[in-house]
């Protein structure tokens, strides 16, 4: 009887022992790939091109002597032809088959590049009277397609779409500054200059002991909900890449001018830097002749 049980107990060890062992640990997910071009370099190509598509290159033409002039060192101009997978912006619809000239940086081997059935976003515009035909907004505005590229690509169409969106930033119109009862405490406001004139306004907010705080409001009246916008949504890039450095004369020569100067700079301090990697002076490929 004993070994019968000493048996049955053996037999059942492993069982309980694999019971009581913990789960082992889910495997780590996959970390998120980053955009390879940054918000604001998108956003300045994405808000000036009336068509973004993403497109299959179907051909890739490459073009020499007087129809590939001025092209870059080290680079190659081709005549593509592509099939539109998505059209994410386009008054009117755009043709499923389109045709482009772009200029791509040459292979590490110096070869121009392959690109036939590369999948690529493109930044562009319709050449009138010709269907299909599109002239991109800048010589860098056929971007690599990737997941991140195109859900960064789309925030910032959705955003500028909004009824509600932020207008671009011209400068500050005026602005003035109130001192509180307590020593340190104050609170200043600027009117921002928008392209559209809809009211936009800084307020910077200092109080004795705390953080100075500031926000903005698309109004002209600025109430607690209001804060400062994160970090690479369009309010943020309008604000970022569309305040002067410095403030106007009339505002900077004023009796209250140290301490809006100085508010200003904490605005611009919060914002940080309109960080572009492309050459601002990228000039539109040329269109195709007939």
């Amino acid at each position: 009887m004993a070994g019968i049980l000493s048996l049955l107990l053996a037999a059942a060890s492993p069982a309980l022992s694999a019971q009581a062992a913990p789960p082992p640990p889910a495997p780590a997910a996959a970390p998120t790939a980053a955009p390879t071009i940054g918000y604001v370099d998108q956003a300045d190509l994405a808000l000036s091109a009336p068509v973004a598509a993403i497109v299959t290159i179907d051909r890739a033409t490459r073009l020499r002597d007087a129809r590939a002039t001025g092209v870059a060192a080290g680079s190659t101009r081709f005549y593509v032809e592509a099939d539109v997978a998505t059209l994410l912006k386009g008054t009117g619809g755009l043709a499923s088959r389109v045709t482009y000239l772009v200029d791509v940086p040459n292979d590490a081997r110096g070869r121009p590049a392959r690109l036939r059935d590369r999948r690529v976003i493109v930044l562009a515009r319709p050449v009138p009277a010709r269907a299909g035909e599109l002239q991109l907004v800048a010589a860098d505005a056929q971007i690599d397609w990737t997941p991140a590229n195109e859900a960064q690509l789309r925030a910032i169409l959705t955003a500028a779409a909004a009824a509600d969106a932020p207008p671009a930033v011209t400068g500050i119109a005026s602005g003035f500054s109130v001192a509180g009862t307590l020593p340190g405490e104050s609170e200043t406001q600027l009117f921002v200059q928008t392209a559209d004139r809809r009211p936009m306004t800084l307020s910077v907010l200092r109080r004795p002991g705390e953080t100075v705080r500031w926000a903005v409001s698309q109004t002209e009246i600025v109430d607690e909900s209001a804060a400062p916008p994160p970090r690479d949504t369009l309010l943020w890039y309008r604000l970022a890449c569309g305040l002067p450095r410095t403030l106007p004369p009339t505002i900077a020569a004023g009796a209250d001018a140290e301490r809006i100067a100085a508010d200003y700079q904490v605005v611009l301090d919060g914002l940080g830097p309109c960080e572009r990697q492309r050459d601002e002076s990228e000039t539109p490929t040329p269109a195709q002749s007939g």
